[in-house]
């Protein structure tokens, strides 16, 4: 019984302290208009994944931008499709609509979430 009660404590007291790590996701829905552009992590961070799914029927554009300049690692997303993108720290990902039409993508962050959002034409 004893070994049964320092097993309870001990799980207890490991969830609690894992409860603080940086294990954390973010998820979203996001319009992008025409011919406009959504940057996620346009700032000092860690590495981060993300799961986007293109709900429109426009295809888009994702970019690697690292916060030192340029952009890298082009991949065209289709219509309905989902892709999964490992981010290295300090890089943005530049989501790119370059249709005319409104578009919305499915987000889903993990790592770290402490991340800039904004538009940019």
């Amino acid at each position: 019984m004893k070994i049964f009660i320092y097993l309870l404590i001990s799980s207890c007291l490991l969830f609690t302290a894992c409860s603080g790590l940086p294990f954390q996701t973010l998820s979203s829905t996001t319009t992008i208009k025409g011919n406009d552009a959504f940057i996620l992590g346009n700032n000092k961070h860690g590495k981060f994944s993300v799961r986007l799914k293109n709900t429109s029927n426009s295809d888009i554009t994702i970019w690697q931008a690292p916060n030192t300049g340029g952009q890298h690692s082009p991949l065209q997303v289709a219509a309905n499709q989902t892709v999964n993108v490992k981010v290295d720290r300090d890089t943005a990902i530049r989501i790119e609509n370059s249709s005319a039409s409104v578009i919305d993508v499915e987000l889903l962050v993990k790592g770290d979430t402490g991340l800039s959002m904004g538009y940019k034409k």
